[in-house]
């Protein structure tokens, strides 16, 4: 990816709607931020809920990556798709990618700022690698039983967005929904077509339970699926005309980011500079009321999509008994209904019980009323503003060399247990405050201790003293197990100093 100057992409930006359509490739784009609120305590802000096995064998994340491979057959689709995700998720994000096969660059914004500027500098990016290009946005939590359908769908947008059209996807509701936003749809484009693509009116924020039970009633209301379909040129000029102070700040970001092999790191600075808005707020709603840039346009989306923004609606899409009861690992059922149950580790036993949730982790346990579930996000923030680590991250660390446990923890000590990916290595590092032990328990590990290095087989252990530069490897072609012991005054992961690191970190 090339660093992009600010008059270049606006002049691009700028080019006319009548260049050859049947050239402009469609890229899809997939929105990857999260705080890991809503399906706490399975998502963490390190570890958000795109990146978990909710429904399926893959990850969220993943399965929305793979989710346009089929419309090749329609359209011209670039080579790899674009994910924009946050910098402490970019090792996890893409190796999740490379798992289900494709390929992809990775846009890292330094610090969350919402959806508009997230796709912003997705926009600018395309603009000035191929000069234009129609953007398919989608948010990486999100599931869909009909992929045929959601293909369909999108090739129809495509049709509406390459006329220089921002395109919406709509979902018709089929219950009262206070847990989504609603677009308020108006005429058919076409004249008796009623099952087609609508003219945009606008947007409304969730509604309270009767406000829904009209709008569903109503037939004039659709649920809003957070998808967008748009040329990057058009939702260039879309934001510079609604929110110039974003357009700038992205501008700004792009053209002094840096690229790091498939990473782009946009700059830092600039970027904090971008109000934070989301695409309806910034361009979506101001531009049913002034068209002036471009028209909006709702395409109906049947293609079974839920929105996996609550433990109740991923209890929806799963796989029941007969008495309405989701078990994912360890759980057993003893005259329950309408039970979802998780476990990550122990065994689960629920009784009697009706409408639960019970989400079980190495660190954490949650139960609570389905019609609850949308409040998790409250018992996360009062564990934020008590600076729990639960809010952070899982026992359970996944770093770019492999990942670490922390099985063991008390005053002065802390037991982990490390698992080194075969070729992968640690960072060259120093600790002020504590001394490790390393005893290997499968493979073999290589050690750098200050000036030596050596070989430490199965069953064999090294001591690493306070102060003094180690790094650990695995030369191995089997994962490399070690158990390691800190002792010291201060045993936080604020204590390293790395010297060295293959992976870019400080």
């Amino acid at each position: 990816m090339t660093d992009t100057g600010s008059a270049t992409a606006t002049v691009r930006a700028d080019q006319p709607q009548n260049a050859a359509r049947s050239a402009l490739q469609v890229c899809p784009v997939v929105l990857a931020g999260g705080s890991g609120s809503r399906l706490w305590p399975l998502s963490r802000e390190q570890y958000p809920k795109q990146m978990i096995n909710l429904v399926g064998e893959q990850s969220l994340l993943a399965n929305t990556a793979s989710r346009l491979d089929a419309l090749a057959e329609r359209v011209t689709l670039a080579d790899k798709l674009m994910i924009v995700c946050n910098e402490e998720h970019r090792f996890t994000t893409a190796e999740q990618v490379r798992a289900a096969g494709k390929e992809a660059k990775l846009i890292l914004e330094p610090l969350a700022r919402d959806t508009a500027p997230a796709l912003t500098i997705a926009a600018l990016s395309v603009v000035a690698e191929q000069q234009d290009g129609i953007l398919v946005v989608m948010p990486a939590d999100h599931a869909l039983a009909d992929l045929d359908a959601f293909q369909a769908a999108v090739a129809d947008g495509v049709r509406h967005a390459a006329n220089g059209q921002i395109v919406t996807m709509g979902i018709v509701p089929t219950h009262p929904e206070t847990g989504y936003g609603y677009i308020h749809v108006g005429e058919p484009l076409a004249s008796g077509e009623e099952q087609g693509a609508r003219r945009l009116n606008g947007f409304v924020e969730k509604p309270y339970f009767e406000l829904a039970q009209q709008y569903v009633s109503s037939q004039r209301y659709w649920w809003n699926s957070g998808i967008f379909i748009v040329r990057a040129s058009t939702w260039l000029k879309a934001i510079r005309h609604f929110h110039p102070a974003i357009h700038e700040a992205c501008t700004a970001a792009v053209e002094h980011g840096k690229a790091d092999g498939d990473f782009f790191r946009v700059d830092r600075e600039a970027f904090e500079r971008s109000p934070a808005n989301s695409i309806d707020y910034a361009v979506m709603e101001p531009l049913s009321s002034d068209p002036s840039v471009a028209s909006g346009v709702v395409v109906p989306l049947t293609a079974g999509w839920t929105d996996l923004g609550s433990w109740d609606t991923v209890w929806q899409v799963s796989d029941k008994d007969d008495a309405g009861n989701v078990a994912q690992g360890e759980v057993m059922f003893e005259g329950a209904n309408d039970t979802f149950a998780h476990s990550d580790g122990r065994l689960i036993a629920c009784l009697g019980t009706e409408n639960l949730v019970v989400i079980e982790t190495a660190d954490a346990v949650l139960v609570a009323d389905r019609s609850r579930a949308q409040d998790v996000k409250k018992i996360v923030q009062r564990l934020k503003t008590q600076r729990r680590s639960e809010a952070v991250a899982h026992r359970l660390v996944h770093r770019p060399w492999g990942h670490y446990d922390s099985v063991d923890s008390g005053e002065r000590f802390q037991v982990k247990r490390i698992v080194v990916e075969p070729g992968a290595r640690l960072s060259l590092q120093m600790h002020h405050h504590r001394a490790e032990h390393w005893v290997v328990v499968r493979g073999t590990a290589l050690v750098t201790r200050g000036e030596e290095r050596f070989i430490v087989s199965e069953n064999e252990s090294a001591y690493i003293p306070l102060g003094v530069s180690h790094r650990l490897e695995n030369p191995g072609k089997m994962p490399l197990e070690i158990i390691e012991v800190q002792s010291g005054s201060y045993l936080g992961e604020d204590d390293i100093v790395r010297l060295e690191d293959v992976y870019g970190r400080q």
